[in-house]
């Protein structure tokens, strides 16, 4: 019921809420859908602890569902309170809050249960509190007055009689060609004084030539054949890293008993975290030519990411399966940080929202149909051997994939290379 009826619903409740949520989030300026976000967490760890019944935890992973759509509200407030130029610190910060978030609850999880032999219910109740605060501290976030899509003003619609608001300096700028032509400086940086005044029939056409400019900046930026190659690899390789980090845990407790024996996913999720982070880090230091042989580091990557899961499902033995899962979190963080710096170099901040929103998307359809087909009892309902088998196979497959488009790129660029020199 676990894994074939209850996670499941999940994706589905992700997948449909994502794009209205998407686009929610910027109408409504992000700090409603926080404060939905830490809501609809408070909800499910409330029913974590008291529901029962299969509908009642089907219920509860549709307000997960609610929680995880709703996060993008989070990752994008920060951009709409500051300046351009801060965009990439505070960015890190946003990361770094998320990954020491997630390294303390699992190193304090596992040495609660280890050592202390707290119960899983006092573990839950321990993240009830914390969601809670969290809800209440968002009360207190400042109302953003602008926002990418929506709240912003056009380079069209300002004119000189129009004052603006720096928002780093607080104060009124107008038409000073030398901030005009600040690298990074963009027009959702600009706050019109009078925003209040619009009317609902105009933000009625608005939404509508959002729509149509987002669909416009998406022809655009997949035009690219080195963004495609990209945001192919990141939708494909998301979707398998949802599945596998979903239905880990259930693969462990089949291999090796909770209740026969001490366990440590706490400590081997906090130090697969922790080596993606290092690996993050070295990775900055790395100088190689990614357009070049992008694609084959790709394709080598997920061919060893599709080992690990092979072996993580074949070898029955608890030290291996947590072994393989560090090095498979390791991989797939440090080729997502890859892919989204290569991705966002060329790119303003509104296409980065935008191509971002989209992979992700992407990849829960993607998730969605290997869910339905491979997981969900009304289909297949594989069991979980059987799931991770086709978990590395498919991981199997980008990796050939990658490596036969890899071989081509760098085929053509040696031959433009002889024709020129020729």
């Amino acid at each position: 019921q676990l894994f074939n009826e209850i996670y499941p619903v999940w994706t589905y409740s992700y997948l449909v809420l994502l794009f209205p949520v998407f686009l929610a989030t910027d109408y409504l300026r992000y700090k409603p859908v926080v404060l939905l976000q830490g809501l609809s967490l408070i909800v499910t760890w409330f029913m974590l602890l008291y529901a029962r019944g299969l509908r009642a935890i089907q219920l509860l992973e549709f307000f997960y569902g609610v929680g995880t759509a709703t996060e993008i509200a989070y990752y994008s407030y920060i951009y709409s309170v500051v300046d351009v130029d801060l965009y990439q610190k505070v960015t890190s910060y946003c990361r770094s809050a998320v990954l020491v978030g997630y390294t303390v609850g699992s190193v304090s999880g596992q040495l609660l249960v280890s050592l202390a032999r707290w119960s899983l219910f006092s573990l839950n109740v321990i993240s009830l509190t914390s969601v809670s605060i969290a809800f209440g501290i968002a009360w207190f976030l400042p109302m953003p007055q602008k926002s990418l899509f929506f709240h912003h003003v056009s380079s069209q619609q300002l004119s000189s009689e129009t004052k603006v608001v720096d928002c780093k300096n607080r104060s009124s700028v107008q038409d000073q060609p030398d901030v005009q032509r600040t690298p990074g400086w963009e027009d959702e940086t600009k706050v019109p004084l009078n925003q209040e005044g619009r009317s609902p029939q105009k933000q009625e056409v608005d939404f509508v030539k959002v729509l149509k400019d987002l669909w416009q900046d998406f022809l655009q930026c997949y035009s690219s054949r080195t963004m495609l190659c990209w945001s192919v690899w990141w939708a494909l390789s998301t979707c398998g890293y949802f599945q596998i980090v979903n239905y880990a845990q259930g693969l462990w407790e089949m291999v090796l008993p909770s209740h026969s024996t001490e366990i440590y996913n706490g400590a081997v999720e906090a130090v697969s975290t922790l080596l993606g982070a290092v690996a993050v880090f070295v990775v900055g230091h790395i100088k190689i030519s990614w357009a070049t042989w992008g694609e084959l580091a790709l394709a080598l990557f997920s061919f060893l990411i599709a080992a690990a899961v092979y072996i993580m499902d074949t070898v029955r033995n608890i030290w291996v399966c947590y072994a393989s899962y560090v090095v498979f979190r390791i991989i797939y963080t440090l080729l997502i940080t890859i892919a989204t710096f290569q991705i966002a170099s060329n790119l303003s901040v509104k296409r980065y929202a935008l191509v971002f929103g989209v992979n992700t998307f992407i990849a829960l359809v993607l998730q969605t149909l290997l869910t339905l087909i491979v997981v969900d009892a009304s289909v297949l309902g594989l069991d979980i051997f059987t799931q991770f088998m086709i978990y590395a196979s498919y991981f199997a497959v980008i990796s050939l994939v990658f490596f036969i488009s890899g071989i081509h790129s760098i085929v053509k660029a040696c031959r433009r290379q002889e024709q020129q020199s020729s």
